[in-house]
């Protein structure tokens, strides 16, 4: 293998790919990226057997062939790399690839590219196109409520549905519950629903800009597997097994209690509050009263350790209510939600409380489950 291409490109995959790449590897290959030429351009992958991603990088190709190199050496070294022509060259003996640039060049053994795993594909199933700014938006708003406990797998995955022109991400971890709907770029004439692991789309988030480019969905038709495929730049992955909680049971459908207020204003409150709020368990205390103008009061601290407090002007509809939450969940949903104002839903203090986005670039079907906490109310 002889290619040549330009160091800035070079170091953007080398960095891209290597998010694949495992910490604690099943074998030792998987620690490597996998070089090949492809149709007049360098292809760069890298996998954890659950995980794969590759980017095409555009290059002047002397001669085919392929290797597979250690991947933090590589990516480290062409960061370095002026911003000029690396020329990459495979050697037999010992097996390696020499990295040249400028003044600066390198040797690094490598294994053959033969022994790398094979990489899975969609071939058959079901395909759709979204913006790239749409799905941005909606892992944004609903990622973060994955669950990170493994004691749950398929809490872990964010459930995935594709109905007609709609498409509905939704995450849940016990304690909370995230659901975004928004609108496919071209609609699909079978519903599908899968589980993608939170992990893979964050991956996935990463790599799209705040544009109306569509990104590629390739769902396998046996539940497999998933294909992210952007200009460039493939992403694949494993589909998690199991049956995912109905979460629209779990969202409340009436409130005797409704408040809307500001939603950075409250945001910043809650944030305040949360020096005070680790001595108490994590916990904000939320008084709302009715009134003309409607006030809702955020509590947190315990008197004896010191305690912070903040009233907000709000419309409330309903009775007098207190409830409170864990302070980082609102904080987590609040920093997403994008309305320039928040509908809050209450019933009880031992209900869950609902959050919706109003006004500003807030998507109409996003909807926020928070658990409250159970506190001791005077």
């Amino acid at each position: 293998m002889k290619v040549s291409c330009l160091q800035e490109n070079l170091a953007k995959a080398l960095s891209t790919v290597a998010r694949a790449v495992p910490s604690r590897p099943s074998e030792d290959i998987l620690l490597n990226i996998l070089l090949r030429t492809e149709e007049g351009r360098l292809r760069l992958t890298a996998t954890n057997l659950e995980l794969a991603i590759t980017v095409w990088v555009g290059a002047k190709v002397e001669e085919e062939g392929g290797i597979a190199v250690p991947a933090q050496r590589l990516r480290d070294f062409v960061a370095q790399l002026p911003p000029e022509r690396v020329d990459l060259s495979s050697v037999q003996r010992p097996l390696g690839i020499q990295v040249s640039c400028a003044w600066l060049k390198a040797m690094l053994r490598g294994v053959e590219a033969e022994t790398y795993p094979p990489l899975p594909t969609v071939k058959e199933g079901t395909t759709a196109l979204v913006s790239q700014k749409a799905l941005g938006r909606a892992i944004e708003q609903v990622a973060f409520a994955a669950a990170t406990d493994e004691s749950r797998p398929i809490l872990t995955g964010i459930r995935t549905e594709l109905e007609g022109e709609r498409f509905t991400m939704a995450a849940a971890d016990g304690f909370r519950l995230a659901v975004h709907t928004g609108t496919l770029a071209q609609p699909v004439e079978t519903p599908v629903g899968v589980v993608v692991p939170a992990k893979t789309l964050k991956e996935v988030a990463n790599l799209l800009e705040d544009s109306e480019e569509p990104v590629t969905l390739h769902i396998a038709r046996d539940g497999s597997g998933i294909l992210f495929r952007l200009k460039g730049v493939e992403v694949y992955s494993h589909l998690l097994q199991g049956t995912f909680p109905n979460f629209r049971q779990l969202i409340p459908q009436s409130s005797q209690t409704r408040a809307v207020l500001d939603c950075q204003r409250l945001l910043q409150t809650v944030k305040a509050g949360s020096a005070f709020a680790r001595t108490g368990s994590n916990i904000v205390r939320i008084l709302l009263e009715p009134g003309t103008p409607g006030k809702v009061t955020v509590l947190a601290g315990m008197e004896e350790e010191g305690s912070a407090s903040g009233e907000l002007e709000a419309s409330i509809e309903g009775e007098p209510a207190r409830i409170a939450f864990n302070s980082r969940y609102l904080q987590d949903v609040l920093s997403v939600i994008g309305g320039e104002k928040v509908s809050m839903g209450v019933n009880t203090p031992s209900s869950p409380g609902v959050f919706r986005p109003i006004g500003g670039e807030a998507s109409p079907e996003y909807v926020h489950v928070v658990m409250p906490m159970f506190v001791q109310w005077p």
